[in-house]
């Protein structure tokens, strides 16, 4: 088979390129159609901002995946895996929801209907389930049976959207996190194509990821401070079923002798260890919020600005730096699990993850530290 590494970078940059010529015309779209963000209270933003840039999304996507169909190497990832052809239907479909609540904005049952009802395509149609998972040190596998994979996976990706929708509030953000995501599970699910001698490089989450990343990385040029259009749940929902899509895929095909050593087989600790390192920052956001809103007797999928960055803007920092900051943070979580699939000195991963910490904690805490040295010799003065 020829090595498709290559032919990965073709379709990551034709994603990336489809995509950042399709937003200014998704752009036009969304504000022929109404489908515009108006200021709320509970928005960073002060002027309306059209919606719908998951449509280009989506479009890069599709067609990366048409072209990788037809490539020498990365056809072979077409029956090596999950139905494609079903989930490119299923990410449609949620898709088309989105615009639909970008244009009216649907109640949160009906959206949730809507996921489950996408979700399912996915998982049964598809075949994207939680199946065999490699269990460390013992070199068994334990089994999922269809019973129980198809509604974990259904709650697994639902939660995954979710979260994605809930960290899309500022600028940039839930792009920058799908791309600092996806390229962790490629990494993660390269390294294992090679502890299988490169037998499996044409693979669904390879594929999934790269297209993934090329095609956020195009939009991201749009949507970065300051924004000329948001991806909407047209976007944020089709970005977060396909991070699961590549989760799943990625940690059920773990060999686990494929590492060696107590650190380096830790991803393999529990079946989705890997996931949740990589989508560490909207699920941490995700469960934050709904304490929050049960605890004060409100729905959960009620919105706030109490959100990881409202906080960062509180604390004094720009939208601009918030959003890095939080590249930063998220990019440290999801490298730090893949780092000990590549590592076999775990204590040379965990050091470098404490010293990175530590950075973002001061980083995160300047414009409070100054404000308070500011007070401190005011009172002085």
């Amino acid at each position: 088979m020829t090595h498709p590494r290559l032919e990965y970078l073709l379709v990551a940059c034709l994603a990336a390129a489809v995509t950042f010529v399709l937003t200014p015309v998704a752009q036009r779209a969304a504000v022929s159609w109404g489908a515009v963000a108006k200021p709320r209270d509970r928005d960073v933003h002060a002027v309306a901002i059209p919606r719908m840039g998951g449509t280009a999304i989506f479009a890069g996507i599709g067609v990366a995946l048409f072209v990788a169909s037809r490539l020498p190497a990365l056809k072979e990832s077409f029956g090596n895996g999950p139905e494609m052809g079903w989930v490119v239907v299923a990410a449609a479909m949620l898709c088309l929801l989105g615009m639909i609540d970008d244009r009216v904005e649907l109640d949160s049952i009906t959206k949730l209907a809507g996921q489950v009802l996408s979700c399912g395509v996915m998982v049964t149609l598809g075949g994207v389930q939680v199946g065999a998972v490699g269990v460390p040190w013992s070199g068994s596998t334990f089994v999922f049976g269809r019973d129980l994979a198809i509604p974990v996976t259904i709650l697994f990706t639902v939660l995954t959207i979710n979260a994605m929708n809930f960290i899309d509030g500022l600028d940039g953000l839930a792009a920058g996190v799908t791309v600092i995501s996806a390229v962790a599970v490629f990494a993660f699910s390269y390294h294992l194509s090679e502890g299988l001698n490169f037998l499996q490089l044409a693979a669904p989450p390879l594929l999934l990821s790269a297209v993934l990343a090329g095609a956020c990385a195009g939009f991201l040029p749009h949507n970065f401070f300051p924004a000329r259009i948001f991806m909407g749940d047209s976007g944020s929902m089709v970005v977060g079923m396909l991070l699961s899509a590549t989760t799943v895929t990625a940690t059920t095909t773990t060999d686990p002798q494929a590492f060696g050593g107590t650190f380096s087989s830790l991803p393999l600790f529990l079946p989705l260890l890997i996931p949740v390192a990589v989508l560490a920052l909207p699920f941490v956001d995700l469960v934050l919020a709904v304490i929050r809103r049960v605890s004060r007797g409100r729905s959960p999928f009620a919105p706030d600005k109490q959100h990881l960055h409202h906080r960062l803007l509180e604390l004094g920092h720009s939208q601009r730096r918030a959003v890095l900051l939080l590249y930063f943070w998220s990019a440290i979580v999801a490298f730090a699990g893949v780092g000990l699939t590549y590592e076999k000195r775990g204590w040379v991963v965990v050091g470098a993850l404490l010293a990175l910490a530590v950075v973002g904690l001061t980083l995160s805490a300047v414009p409070a530290l100054r404000g308070r040295f500011r007070r401190h010799r005011v009172r002085q003065g």
